[in-house]
C-alpha cells in the first residue's frame, strides 16, 4: 500500500508532492538504477567507455545487445536503463550534431550537445500525457582539444565528471574510482581500471561476450567502439594473475 500523502501525486508527471517531489522522476531514476553497469574514465589520451551487457542466456546473441553508440565522428555514448528510450536520445543526439554541421560547417561541442540533450529531457518532467525518459547517458567526447565527459539522468540533471558510473553497479564503480583514480593515466590503464571497477561491480561475471569497450584518443578525435578481439585481449590481461 502506498502511503496516503503520495496516492495521487505519483500519477502525473505535472503534480509535485507536499515536500516537493515529482515522483514520476523519481521513478524513472529508478528504472536506470536497475540498468546494466555502464562507466566512464577521462584519461591523459582520451576518454574511455565500458558497459555491462548482462547476457542472461547463452541462446541470445551478445552482438544484439548495443549499449555504446557512436554519435558522431569526435563523440559517441553509453547508456544504462531503458534500452529503447536511450536509442530514441541517440538519434535527437545524431541528428543535432548534423544539424549543428550543416548549420555552423562544424563539429559540435560536447558540453553544447550534453545540454541539448538535457533540454530536451527536461521538458518530459513538465508536461501532462508523457513520461520521462527512462535512461540515463554518459556522454564522451573531446573538444577544443580537451577531453569531456558528462553524465545525464532523467531530470535533465547534467554533471561533468573525470571518471563515474551508471546503473546497478555505481555505487560499487565509484568507491573503485575515488580510490584509484589517476588522470594522468593512459587509455590502456583507464581500461584495466574500468574492468576492475566493473568486476568488481558485477561480483566478476562479466568475459568478453558480455563487455563492451568505446574510446577516443585526444589526438585522433575519432571515437570507436572497439572490436571482440581487442577486448578479449583486455579481458585476458585483466585475468592475469596479479593483473587486479
Amino acid at each position: 500500500m502506498q502511503p496516503q500523502a503520495q496516492m495521487g501525486y505519483d500519477r502525473a508527471i505535472t503534480v509535485f508532492s507536499p515536500d516537493g517531489r515529482l515522483y514520476q522522476v523519481e521513478y524513472a531514476r529508478e528504472a536506470v538504477k536497475r540498468g546494466t553497469t555502464a562507466l566512464g574514465i577521462k584519461c591523459s589520451d582520451g576518454v574511455v567507455l565500458i558497459v555491462d551487457k548482462r547476457v542472461a542466456t547463452r541462446l541470445l546473441e551478445p552482438s544484439s545487445i548495443e549499449k555504446i553508440f557512436k554519435v558522431d565522428e569526435h563523440l559517441g555514448v553509453a547508456s544504462s536503463g531503458l534500452v529503447g528510450d536511450a536509442r530514441a536520445l541517440v538519434d535527437r543526439a545524431r541528428v543535432e550534431c548534423q544539424i549543428n554541421r550543416v548549420s555552423y560547417d562544424e563539429a559540435i561541442d560536447v558540453e553544447t550537445l550534453a545540454k541539448k540533450l538535457c533540454d530536451h529531457m527536461q521538458t518530459y518532467t513538465m508536461f501532462g500525457g508523457a513520461r520521462p525518459y527512462g535512461t540515463a547517458l554518459l556522454i564522451a567526447g573531446v573538444s577544443d582539444g580537451e577531453t569531456r565527459l558528462f553524465e545525464t539522468d532523467p531530470s535533465g540533471t547534467l554533471l561533468e565528471y573525470k571518471a563515474t558510473g551508471i546503473g546497478t553497479g555505481r555505487p560499487a564503480v565509484m568507491k573503485v574510482f575515488e580510490e584509484e583514480y589517476n588522470p594522468d593515466t593512459t587509455i590502456n590503464d583507464a581500461i584495466m581500471l574500468g574492468l576492475k571497477a566493473l568486476h568488481v561491480a558485477t561480483e566478476g561475471k562479466f568475459d568478453v561476450n558480455t563487455v563492451e569497450i568505446g574510446c577516443i584518443e585526444l589526438d585522433k578525435k575519432i571515437f570507436r567502439k572497439m572490436t571482440k578481439e581487442e577486448v578479449s585481449s583486455f579481458v585476458e590481461k585483466f585475468e592475469q594473475p596479479g593483473a587486479a
